[in-house]
């Protein structure tokens, strides 16, 4: 196991129960951060929202790139709530060089817009390449979304916020000819700028044709998880509750309650449309020690912390706490994380979870359970891998050890006690696919290592 005694400069440990969050410092410089997005490339780049109008590229070894990917600082408007909120990279980035951003334009209004990369590298994009998709005029400066995903099927997924003020005054959340407080879904494949899907929930009835989702107040932030087919949407509350959202990416005509509802608890029911027509969030929580609005994050599908696997990761970012969401939906906290505002998470394109803090520093998302890759086996050989039917544990030079195997959500599917000299481990009837193997004894983890099953 690596000896992490001498980097405690790098690193924040918080205890979580049975389990420790670890932060490991990624990289430092950035100027409020508020949106992280994986490469569009087979590389590990990251690419950071920067709120005051630019995008930075951040190398796999966490330094910055030279210069900006894109800069708009011409454009935006930048205070508040207010700036460069959402990128999102086109499915077929490699062929047609296209990325979308959302911003605040100059008036204030939200704005959807499609830039173009320089060919022959990706490093830099055309400013001056900018074709305005989407303009949503706001009476308020907060309030303003910037959420923007490719779903599963291409389609792009906006969320916007409900325009702002206290209660939503406009009533623009439960109003479905609106385009604010929703999730609008359109086929940016149009040369006319975007098509409407044609099973998109309000088309030929009365509502939006964009919206897909409505009833939200500020979204901040969602995301898909692809493997479970689900998208988990974390909505800002009005001054008491912060809310986390879980449904199908095939649900569509969504009514996630606001104004009506403030998470589970009666806002303002004038006018309402009953409370069975509505979806209500998976977890809540509220505003004791210090917690004010939740930063949603993604659940982890990564192959590094299985202690982590197939959990919904936010942050609330007065707290400066992570919460983990298991798969019972119950909120597990870490204590603060001293001196960071959360403002965004990130995956990269090997499912690897890192966070942002409004203070310009990134982290990557660890745990006590260390990865695979940082645990030395002394030796120890898991063979034949893959196989079909048996799995032999070589070089165990111990008795009474547990053979726990975990399929890809961190599921226990059985347990085998092992020793030297009795070091076969059946796997003849489980399904082909990916598992774990964790070696533990006396309650210590000392080996977990890949298992295929073919």
């Amino acid at each position: 196991m690596k000896n992490y005694t001498l980097l405690y400069s790098l690193f924040f440990y918080v205890s979580l129960s049975a389990q420790t969050i670890v932060l490991e410092n990624f990289a430092s410089g950035l100027s409020s951060p508020v949106e992280i997005i994986a490469s569009p490339t087979s590389d590990n780049r990251l690419f950071v929202v920067q709120q005051s109008g630019t995008i930075k590229i951040v190398n796999e070894n966490g330094s910055l790139g030279t210069g900006n990917f894109l800069d708009i600082t011409d454009r935006i408007t930048y205070n508040g709530e207010r700036g460069l909120l959402g990128l999102a990279f086109h499915p077929q980035f490699s062929v047609n060089r296209y990325f979308y951003v959302y911003y605040n334009t100059t008036d204030g209004s939200v704005r959807l817009s499609r830039f173009t990369a320089n060919a022959g590298e990706t490093s830099t994009a055309d400013a001056s390449s900018e074709k305005i998709m989407l303009t949503i005029p706001k009476s308020f400066a907060n309030h303003n979304g910037g959420s923007i995903h490719f779903a599963p099927d291409g389609k792009l997924w906006i969320s916007t916020g409900d325009g702002g003020g206290t209660g939503d005054p406009d009533n623009n959340a439960q109003n479905k000819n609106s385009l604010l407080g929703k999730i609008l879904r359109i086929d940016v494949n149009s040369e006319s700028g975007y098509a409407i899907p044609t099973d998109n929930p309000f088309v030929g009835k009365d509502g939006a044709d964009e919206v897909w989702a409505f009833g939200l107040r500020n979204a901040w932030k969602f995301s898909f998880d692809r493997t479970a087919g689900t998208a988990m949407t974390a909505d800002v509350g009005q001054g008491a509750i912060e809310e986390i959202n879980k449904v199908s990416v095939n649900s569509a005509g969504v009514n996630y309650g606001w104004k009506c509802y403030e998470g589970n608890n009666t806002y303002n029911t004038n006018g309402c449309a009953d409370s069975s027509t509505m979806t209500f969030p998976i977890a809540q929580y509220g505003h004791s020690d210090g917690k004010c609005s939740i930063t949603g994050g993604y659940v982890y599908r990564g192959n590094q912390y299985q202690d982590l696997m197939a959990k919904y990761l936010f942050a609330d970012y007065c707290s400066g706490q992570i919460g983990v969401l298991d798969n019972a939906n119950t909120i597990v906290w870490t204590t603060a994380f001293s001196g960071n505002n959360f403002t965004t998470f990130g995956e990269d394109n090997n499912k690897q979870l890192y966070i942002a803090a409004s203070n310009g520093n990134i982290y990557k998302i660890k745990t006590e359970n260390l990865a695979v890759s940082d645990i030395s086996n002394n030796g120890i050989l898991l063979a034949p891998n893959p196989t079909t039917e048996y799995v032999y544990i070589y070089n165990l030079n111990a008795d009474n050890v547990s053979a726990d195997i975990m399929d890809s959500t961190g599921r226990l599917i059985r347990t085998t006690k092992i020793s030297g000299s009795n070091n076969r481990i059946d796997i003849s009837e489980l399904q082909p696919g990916s598992y774990f193997i964790n070696l533990i004894k006396d309650s210590q983890k000392f080996l977990s290592q890949k298992l295929i099953k073919e």
